[in-house]
This record gives structure tokens, sequence and C-alpha cells, in this order.
């Protein structure tokens, strides 16, 4: 039996169309803790921090309440990275190609370059294989050399389809209640010290986990 051979662009588009149809049925709730929609946008480059398995939520929610703030997704140097990253450029949302695991330094480097041109970026930090909510130490070291706030985002839906991948992949259901908590601004400091970074990167992975629920 042939096998589809369906481009990233086509995948993309396609995922975006579904997102978009089955996010008019979502009902959004907001806790801006940070205050984050108060400041001017758009304004000056901040990190935000979310969960792998919750990244679908992510381009919905930016195009809500975001969209006149640039802001670029780390993605995977991996195919699958290039169709998140056609599916965010649906929402307006740019793509830095990279991971920890391929072309880690280039993706850095991109990101950095994203953040000299006051754009914002959005992390997955469990990302791109895990384990899952184990946050890896780039994103602090990024914070710290940039000096960029980060932003503890946390979606969770009341109900939703897990999949069975390393990251437990959330699809909320039509209809549910989308929670979305927008945490007061995690300043790193400019440090290169590894038991400094190591704290930072312990006490934020606390608090990711502390607002993210599986289902059984």
């Amino acid at each position: 039996m042939a096998r589809l051979n369906v481009s990233p662009r086509a995948t993309g588009r396609l995922i975006a169309l579904v997102m978009k149809a089955l996010a008019l049925t979502w009902r959004w709730r907001l806790d801006d803790r940070g205050g984050w929609l108060t400041r001017p946008m758009p304004g000056p480059p901040i990190l935000w921090v979310v969960w792998h398995n919750r990244i679908g939520m992510a381009p919905q929610m930016y195009w809500k309440w975001f969209r006149r703030q640039p802001v670029a997704v780390l993605t995977s140097a991996s195919k699958d990275g290039e169709v998140l990253a056609e599916t965010c450029r649906h929402f307006t949302m740019e793509a830095a190609r990279g991971s920890s695991s391929r072309r880690g330094a280039a993706a850095l480097r991109e990101c950095l370059t994203y953040i000299k041109k006051g754009r914002d970026v959005c992390i997955t930090p469990d990302g791109p294989r895990g384990p899952r909510y184990r946050l890896q130490p780039g994103i602090i070291r990024l914070a710290a050399h940039t000096g960029a706030p980060l932003l503890p985002l946390h979606l969770q839906p009341a109900r939703a389809w897990q999949l069975k991948s390393w990251d437990g992949f959330l699809i909320p259901w039509p209809f549910t209640r989308i929670d979305v908590v927008l945490d007061p601004p995690w300043t790193v400091a400019r440090t290169t010290d590894p038991a400094e970074l190591e704290t930072e990167r312990t006490r934020l992975e606390a608090v990711m986990r502390a607002g993210a629920h599986d289902y059984p």
C-alpha cells in the first residue's frame, strides 16, 4: 500500500484549521496574575514557558490575547518541528528552528536573534523528547544571559483526550473550559554559576509542575 506523501506545509495548514474550528467551542477562563495584559504591546521581549503537551493550545491563546506582541516558537529541527512551525505560522507566530537534542547551539543563537529584534520566544522546556515535565536547563541559561523575564504559562483544559505519546499530548474536548494562568514574571540573575542556575531550574520546574494535571 502506497504511503501518502503530505508536505509539512499542507499538514500544518490542516492542523491550524482544525484547531481554529475546535477552539471556537472552547470556553476560556483567564487568570492574569502577572498583569501581562496591562503592559504595552509590543513591549520588551519575554520568554514564554509552556509544557510540551500543551503547545497545541498556545497558538489560539496567543491569537486571543497576545497577537499584537510578536513571538517566535522554538521548534525542533525534525519534520514534526516543521509541521509545528507551519501550524504556528497560521496564527502569525514565527518559528525558531532547533532543539536541545538537534542543532541546540544554533537554536540558542536563533533565540538570541529574535530577542534582540524585540520578539518574545516561546519554549517547551521538556521538549523535544522529555522526560515529561522535566525542565531542561536551556531556558534558564537563556534567561540568565539575556535578562529577559520568564512567563510561566499554565494551560489546563477541564476535559481532554491525552495521547499515549511521551509527553501525553492534550487535545481539549469540544465545548470544554480551558483555564489559562499567567504567573508573575520570573527573573533569573545574570550568572553562569552552575549551582545557582540549577536552583532556579528546580524552582521553576516545581512551579510549572504545580499547574499541570494529567488525565487518567
